[in-house]
């Protein structure tokens, strides 16, 4: 197998986590509905190639998104390999912790907006009515000890309202991450942001003692910008790093979304530049390849498209 040329960037952290959404995220838009034992299967493949942070799936009403009606038997399939602190799960509200609670997670993860079409599409409430709903969800998943994440959709731009001013969404941050939430994960839901966009949220974030030790990013790459927006983040100082195997995902409220960031892309660039990942490129390759058969279609990463005729 080809590999990158190793040249290390000193303006990069040593060392990055990767916080792979496959499995909920790159699956949730699919049409089709994947099994739960290929999803069970996909978990058990990604952890084997050294993912250790993955999301599982979501604990959503099945009306919503019903790729993942399946959440209990996911984990169920998955025992003790599908909990924990590294496993989170996606919560919508406190029916959905209750869920995620009798199923033993250790993790979970919340999903507001930057913008309020986003959030009336997305979770039928406004911004402000999103987050009071959210408060019961942290505060009592916090007393049972769990860790938890706060997604914010739109940080970047918004396909119905536009550009979204970022002291809009710095806003927001600061109120979800004032509930008690222990990560941010700034979400460019339909791929529009640029390095510049990226650098001056960070630095507004960062004004309002949010620092790149509680900040994740999780790029869309509908304009083909998520590994250079990434690579600002980086050099920011950011060190966590939300992509999808295979690049697989989208939005189911959000037509023009397309894929995540593709871990093999991540990691592959990673590698040239002598950042840790803990990843094997080679193991993550072949699970990205048997997803996109189990799905009947081509991968998108172009790292997979690259190297995976040269590995069959």
């Amino acid at each position: 197998m080809r590999a990158p040329q190793v040249e290390a960037d000193p303006t990069l952290p040593p060392q990055i986590t990767i916080y792979e959404v496959g499995a909920r995220d790159g699956l949730q838009n699919e049409k089709t509905v994947v099994p739960a034992e290929v999803k069970a299967e996909f978990i058990r493949r990604l952890a084997a190639a050294g993912l250790a942070t993955i999301e599982t799936t979501s604990f959503v009403n099945p009306q919503w998104v019903p790729q993942l009606a399946d959440a209990s038997e996911v984990l169920d399939l998955l025992g003790d390999e599908g909990r924990g602190p590294r496993r989170p799960v996606l919560v919508p509200n406190e029916r959905g912790l209750d869920r995620a609670l009798d199923a033993g997670v250790g993790a979970i993860a919340i999903f507001g907006s930057a913008t309020e079409t986003f959030a009336r599409k997305n979770l039928n409430r406004t911004v402000d009515e999103s987050i009071e709903m959210f408060r019961p969800v942290v505060e009592r998943a916090r007393d049972a000890g769990l860790w938890v994440r706060a997604y914010v959709s739109m940080c970047f731009g918004d396909p119905w309202e536009g550009p979204v001013p970022v002291q809009q969404v710095v806003d927001v941050c600061e109120r979800l991450m004032d509930l008690g939430c222990d990560q941010l994960s700034l979400g460019d839901t339909i791929g529009v942001a640029t390095s510049g966009h990226v650098a001056r949220l960070l630095d507004a974030l960062e004004q309002r003692h949010i620092g790149v030790d509680r900040i994740g990013v999780h790029f869309h790459d509908t304009y083909g910008q998520a590994l250079s927006n990434t690579l600002v983040a980086l050099r920011h100082g950011v060190t966590v790093v939300d992509s999808s195997a295979g690049g697989l995902g989208g939005c189911p409220y959000a037509e023009s979304a397309t894929g995540n960031l593709a871990t093999e892309d991540l990691v592959w660039a990673m590698q040239g530049a002598g950042v840790r990942t803990g990843v094997d490129l080679e193991s993550l390759l072949a699970t990205s390849a048997w997803m996109a058969h189990q799905l009947g279609r081509p991968s998108p990463s172009a790292v997979v498209r690259a190297l995976t005729p040269a590995t069959d």
